[in-house]
């Protein structure tokens, strides 16, 4: 079979689908009169051929890199003209991929991976862009007037190893500074608030048999979906997990990409008749490990083994990652004088209305101080309504956001405690031009 070495074109239209269900035959006209006005005469302009021509996409040879390169920026300034004066809906964009290489030559027709990686080459590029190959790149540095802007490395798919891929611009996007990389979407703190949030990664198969891998996969979403039964937890789904799969995972980056607090991961191995599963929880904040396990089992019922290992691990796991949500609550600091106020006269003591002895406000021991009994404590310690009343003002406090519902929701607390046992409830909430004056004053106090 004949081999050769050319310089491959990808072309593509952007959004072809969404124009053709808005209008077939339209579209089809414009892409058609796009075809027999620009492109064929570029290709013949730059001694190419046109090997392929698929719904939307053209494949095109030329015989050089310099020639491919000239014939991609004169489509996309000729189909930058074509679209002026056209709705933005109506416009008529390219991507565009070129890639030097060794093919094979069957008839007409051009295979190998150096047309594969045109085309993968073109799915990179932005609207109106063209991507090419570092191949490209080496033959074409130096030519006046052409400004390449280096992207790094790329995984395209299908494609085993990264590559090196570039981007050719126009004079008014080479004088714009390089726009920053996107940072990865994050989900709102507020989202997962009150619940503990956890991530499960895939499980790493070490047995070094790819028949094992199931296994692996199917430990992970095992476990995915026990904890998902948890109301209590947040969990992360499936995809968003996965998206890790086969990769040097940091902890801590990982963590701060899907929003958890907590992250679990494990592996697998397999010895003869015997398997052997780890599994670690790590706290993403400080990336220490919380709790870890290993479980050792034969190797006889591959789903039997699965179910129990899981059970095993979750029903441990749960506990751990509400342990230490617990732990973090307890030491985290205030931020809302309002919201400690109320915790504190919830956990206040019943004494008559008629007292005028000051609440305790012992805020310099922080949470670690609240399990102890204030000055006040005796015989008449909090009533059932009191506790009740401590505990909802808690919850609001440990949350991670207080605001200004959370503490009405105390305020109400302690009315109802107020009218039951004949306390007065507390004064209102400081300003935020005095708490720096109240925080004092609660310090003096405790001293």
């Amino acid at each position: 079979m004949e081999r050769r070495l050319a310089a491959i074109l990808a072309a593509d239209v952007v959004g072809y689908s969404r124009m053709m269900a808005a209008d077939e035959a339209g579209t089809f006209a414009a892409l058609k009169a796009r075809r027999k006005e620009v492109l064929e005469p570029l290709v013949a302009k730059h001694r190419g051929r046109i090997f392929k021509l698929m719904g939307d996409s053209a494949f095109v040879e030329f015989g050089s890199a310099v020639a491919a390169v000239e014939c991609a920026l004169g489509l996309r300034k000729g189909f930058s003209a074509s679209n002026n004066g056209l709705p933005p809906e109506r416009q008529v964009e390219l991507r565009i991929g070129i890639n030097l290489a060794d093919v094979l030559v069957d008839g007409g027709d051009l295979y190998g991976d150096g047309v594969n990686l045109a085309a993968r080459l073109q799915e990179t590029a932005d609207p109106g862009g063209i991507c090419v190959s570092a191949k490209v790149q080496a033959e074409i540095a130096g030519t006046p007037g052409l400004v390449v802007r280096d992207l790094g490395e790329r995984q395209l798919k299908n494609i085993a190893q990264p590559m090196r891929v570039f981007s050719l611009l126009d004079g008014a996007a080479a004088s714009q500074p390089a726009a920053p990389p996107a940072k990865p979407a994050t989900p709102k703190p507020e989202a997962f608030a009150v619940k503990p949030a956890v991530a499960v990664l895939p499980f790493l198969n070490m047995s070094g048999e790819a028949e094992q891998e199931f296994f692996a996969d199917g430990l992970t979403e095992d476990i995915l979906t026990e904890l998902s039964r948890f109301r209590d937890l947040f969990v992360t789904s499936r995809n968003s997990s996965f998206k890790y799969k086969g990769k040097a995972v940091d902890v801590q980056q990982a963590a701060r990409e899907l929003g958890v607090h907590y992250v679990v991961e494990g592996s697998v191995r397999k010895a003869g008749k015997r398997v052997r599963v780890t599994v670690q929880l790590i706290d993403a904040e400080t990336d220490h490990h919380l709790w870890a396990e290993r479980y050792d089992r034969d190797l006889e019922d591959i789903f039997a083994i699965q179910d129990e290992v899981t059970a095993a691990i979750v029903s441990t796991l749960a506990g751990r990652v509400e342990a230490a949500s617990r732990d973090r609550a307890q030491h985290k600091r205030t931020e809302n004088m309002a919201a400690y106020e109320c915790l504190l006269a919830g956990k206040t003591p019943n004494v008559p209305s008629s007292s005028t002895r000051p609440m305790p406000m012992r805020m310099r021991g922080g949470p670690a101080s609240w399990a102890s009994p204030g000055p006040m404590a005796g015989p008449r310690t909090a009533t059932p309504t009191g506790r009740r009343c401590s505990a909802n003002c808690r919850r609001h406090w440990r949350s991670t956001t207080t605001t200004a519902t959370s503490i009405a929701s105390c305020r109400r607390s302690l009315s109802r405690r107020a009218s039951t046992t004949g306390r007065p409830t507390i004064r209102s909430a400081p300003s935020a031009s005095t708490r720096t004056t109240t925080s004092s004053s609660c310090s003096r106090a405790s001293s």
